[in-house]
């Protein structure tokens, strides 16, 4: 797409092509390809999903605060709660006692606080919720597949890629994409959405960064 028309293009667009770069980075960091490889062990991605929950809850605690509001809560469906989830693959990975075992990242930390933060901010809750769903729901179903096949995990331990309630994931996120368009942000508030996109997918290649000191292939 060229420059004048990603300029005039929906949010949903301008989040795609101008966040390329850095979610090419992100999904590049080596912790992440040797994850899919087989190079790496259950261990791992046990890790890689302990450092997810601070992040999801902070990204559902924010969903939460736009039930109802004028602008907004049209983002906000339930059959993409993940918190849930994750707590039931942290209980299969780590045990019952999960909470008193894992160890959280700096990187995911801050991660996490910075969810918090945005989270009156509706073109920046945007952008997280974008980079973490719709990428649940793309690049993370195949992030199922290869976890399974190199892990010898079944439907357990990996729940949190497993949304029941969607059936087919590619209408739910064109409907997905159709509600960010239609936010209706100002130009202003447009910027902020995708300068904030490009932070998330900075802040996933720091904590793949992090998770790739502590797991070496």
């Amino acid at each position: 797409m060229s420059a004048p028309s990603i300029a005039t293009a929906p949010l949903s667009a301008q989040l795609r092509e101008r966040t390329r770069a850095a979610h090419e980075r992100a999904e590049s960091v080596p912790f992440i390809t040797d994850l899919m490889h087989g190079r790496l062990d259950r261990d791992a991605y046990a890790d890689l999903a302990a450092q997810q929950y601070g992040i999801y809850v902070a990204l559902e605690a924010a969903s939460a605060e736009l039930v109802g509001a004028a602008r907004g809560s049209s983002l906000v469906f339930a059959d993409l709660t993940r918190t849930p989830s994750i707590e039931a693959d942290l209980a299969f990975l780590h045990g019952a006692d999960w909470r008193e075992h894992i160890a959280v990242l700096p990187a995911a930390r801050a991660y996490a606080e910075r969810i918090a933060q945005v989270a009156g901010d509706l073109p920046r809750y945007a952008a997280h919720a974008y980079t973490r769903y719709l990428g649940d729901l793309s690049g993370g179903q195949a992030i199922k597949r290869l976890v399974q096949r190199h892990y010898g995990l079944g439907e357990e331990g990996v729940a949190f890629y497993t949304f029941a309630g969607i059936a087919k994931p590619k209408v739910f996120k064109d409907t997905y994409r159709e509600q960010l368009d239609a936010l209706d942000l100002s130009p202003l508030e447009l910027e902020m959405a995708v300068d904030e996109a490009n932070v998330a997918f900075e802040l996933s290649t720091a904590l793949f960064a992090a998770l790739g000191e502590r797991h070496h292939a």
